[in-house]
């Protein structure tokens, strides 16, 4: 699951004076490196800059680019380029975006377990759910709805609401989300 270009930058800029960054291409590696940069002492290693070049990648990786590696994924159709950009800053390889497709086409996949106090407030809150179809302004709607009849704000009124939509604590914007929930 790690990105070619993320072994790449790692394995030719470890050891050099310059700081190991992803490259996106080799093109642009080649120009970041200079064997004269090269230090004599050994080159120290570390697994977990790896992971942080991959996901440095992922994150700034354009629809086009992972469109045929999604597919193979199955995820495609009309929803599969908002669904990326939507997620790609949430995850650290590109397999990882099934588990959000499945939360998207199936619901949560892990039930959380609420509070009385809270499963009052998310019947209150999804009666308030506004029709579809919904565009890009539903969840500053919805939870401005929400806000104004129950009182809450801050993460007493996001986390449940983050929960009951995606099984989650974290992850991407459900402002992003939700349009592609329907």
């Amino acid at each position: 699951g790690i990105e070619p270009m993320a072994v790449a930058s790692l394995a030719v800029l470890v050891g050099t004076s310059e700081n190991v960054a992803a490259a996106h291409d080799l093109n642009e590696l080649a120009g970041h490196f200079d064997p004269a940069a090269t230090s004599k002492s050994a080159a120290k290693f570390d697994p977990d800059e790896l992971f942080v070049l991959n996901r440095t990648l992922i994150h700034q990786m354009s629809f086009e680019e992972a469109r045929d590696r999604l597919i193979v994924l199955g995820i495609s159709g009309d929803k599969a380029e908002p669904f990326w950009l939507a997620v790609r800053g949430n995850i650290d390889r590109l397999s990882d975006a099934v588990a959000w497709w499945r939360i998207l086409s199936d619901g949560p996949q892990e039930q959380a377990e609420f509070s009385g106090e809270d499963r009052d407030f998310l019947h209150q809150a999804f009666d308030l759910l506004p029709e579809e179809p919904w565009n890009g302004s539903v969840w500053k709607d919805w939870t401005g709805k929400i806000k104004e009849a129950t009182g809450r704000k801050g993460k007493p009124l996001f986390m449940p609401l983050r929960l009951a939509l995606t099984g989650r604590t974290s992850g991407p914007e459900l402002s992003d989300l939700l349009p592609l929930m329907g």
